[in-house]
């Protein structure tokens, strides 16, 4: 549809893929490079200027593959959601999977127990097959990196300074999907299409007593109640510091809007002087 053709050029624009012709930018053709989804593709590209590739690789591969959790068969719910929490990230979603993909590799790691990855998937509830496709998908991409000749930094995950570097990596390119939870219940209303939608039970922030206020999610579902998935904390300070400026001026006039239009203000001079100081 027409409509969505200029959505797709707008969000193009918005990631910095395009010049002012319409075309590709440089940073557009290292992008496409990928076999990502651009906004995907500029938070890998984010992970280099952040020092986060190591980290980022992972969530991509996790996020591009399917859904590793499946649904558990009726009666031990209850069981899969205390095996899942064993890899939950007070940072979110996207740090859990980075915990199960590690796990993953771990126990697929002793050549001394042939099958032993598949039984552990099954005592998690988790999927094999989606795990291992996470892996060819990670490798592949590690194998564009080298050769396109971008920096993979070393692994750092756990550290403060590598969380928030993640963080910033992520909202490089989804800045896009940034929701507010306008009312304390869960109730969260995207800024960009004014959506409300819930965390989907797969989320390690489902059912817990402290629901984050603002996050920033990979993908909605209509399919699966209104839902968004593969959700992690942000801070309203680090959207403002991030977002592009024409992005955040096309928003639709909101509470939420209101809010970030303070922090930017209380942003300014700090940056004024920052670039003074540059």
């Amino acid at each position: 549809a027409p409509e969505s053709l200029m959505q797709a050029l707008e969000d193009l624009d918005y990631l910095a893929a395009l010049d002012n012709d319409g075309n590709l930018s440089e940073f557009g053709i290292i992008m496409s490079e990928f076999p990502l989804d651009p906004q995907l593709s500029k938070s890998l590209l984010a992970s280099c200027e952040f020092e986060c590739v190591d980290e980022m690789l992972t969530i991509a591969a996790m996020v591009t593959a399917p859904s590793c959790f499946l649904h558990a068969p009726p009666g031990t719910e209850e069981i899969a959601l205390s095996r899942w929490r064993r890899f939950s990230h007070p940072a979110g979603d996207h740090c859990t999977l980075i915990n199960i993909f590690n796990a993953f590799r771990a126990a697929s790691a002793n050549p001394s127990h042939p099958g032993k990855n598949e039984k552990w998937c099954r005592d998690y509830f988790l999927s094999c097959s989606a795990l291992s496709m996470a892996e060819m998908i990670r490798a592949e991409l590690v194998e564009t990196m080298k050769r396109i000749e971008l920096p993979i930094s070393e692994p750092a995950f756990g550290s403060e300074g590598n969380l928030l570097s993640i963080k910033k990596a992520l909202l490089s390119g989804y800045f896009m999907h940034v929701a507010r939870d306008v009312d304390g219940s869960g109730n969260y209303l995207m800024l960009r299409h004014k959506q409300v939608a819930q965390l989907h039970p797969f989320s390690s922030y489902f059912n817990t007593r402290r629901t984050p206020e603002w996050v920033l999610f990979h993908e909605f579902s209509i399919s699966e109640g209104n839902s968004i998935r593969v959700v992690s904390e942000i801070s309203p300070q680090l959207f403002a510091e991030l977002v592009p400026q024409y992005y955040f001026s096309n928003l639709p006039p909101s509470e939420s809007k209101e809010i970030l239009q303070e922090v930017i203000n209380h942003l300014a001079p700090v940056s004024a002087t920052k670039e003074e100081q540059k």
